[in-house]
């Protein structure tokens, strides 16, 4: 059991918030752009290894996510994809940058009630543009005592995170729905790993639960975290 729990990270994508249904959306849209040049399921699968090529190019966010729809549409076209359909890729991504957010439930009353008692500290992945637009939008902004976008999530980003906005993984936690962004490399250094599993998972970012680590933990929504939060002292 630890004692002095001081600060709490989360996760912003598909945790506080919407996001994996926008990119499933686009999804849909490309699939009907391309149904003359490739079935749904092929399409699905040569778009999801162009993004797994491209994460250290483009990092994660929406801006890669159109560069590898375009790229997917070049490779199964033959280099004859229409200029219409790129157009109207660049523009389905632009229209999911302007989409307004959507707060999942339970997120807004769940900080407003942690932020007198904890450090809390936004740890998330993406466009630092798009993500300083969704945290703005959101109205959380300002419950946040620090905002960390980075590239990626590892044992060293939490370690690092920790050691700023608190005193060390030790005595955090970080909350979030992807297993293997938010939860496993939290629990390996150091820190509490609460995962909110979301009905939309991107499938770069399942993992198997680690449900024999002592400071895992799995809860169906945010109401839910203050519970966890007493189990640990």
């Amino acid at each position: 059991m630890v004692q002095n729990l001081t600060t709490i990270g989360f996760d912003a994508d598909d945790t506080l918030w919407q996001n994996e249904a926008l990119f499933q959306m686009t999804q849909e849209r490309f699939a009907s752009l391309l149904a003359d040049y490739a079935e749904p399921d092929h399409l699905a699968e040569r778009l999801e290894a162009a993004e797994r090529r491209n994460l250290g190019r483009y990092g994660f966010g929406i801006k890669g996510f159109v560069l590898s729809m375009i790229e997917t549409a070049i490779e199964v076209t033959g280099e004859r994809v229409p200029a219409r359909v790129i157009r109207q890729l660049i523009e389905a991504g632009q229209e999911m940058l302007d989409h307004p957010i959507e707060l999942l439930p339970g997120a807004s009353a769940a900080i407003e009630a942690l932020a007198p008692r904890f450090t809390l500290v936004l740890i998330t992945k993406g466009d630092l543009l798009d993500q300083e637009r969704k945290l703005a939008q959101s109205g959380l902004g300002e419950m946040f005592d620090a905002v960390e976008i980075v590239s990626d999530k590892t044992l060293a980003t939490y370690a690092s995170a920790f050691a700023r906005h608190g005193e060390g993984a030790d005595t955090a936690m970080m909350v979030g729905n992807s297993l293997k962004s938010d939860v496993i490399p939290a629990l390996e250094a150091g820190a509490f790993g609460v995962h909110v599993p979301h009905n939309l998972t991107w499938t770069l970012e399942h993992a198997e639960p680690p449900r024999a680590h002592p400071r895992f933990f799995e809860i169906s929504e945010l109401g839910e975290l203050a519970g966890v939060i007493a189990r640990i002292g």
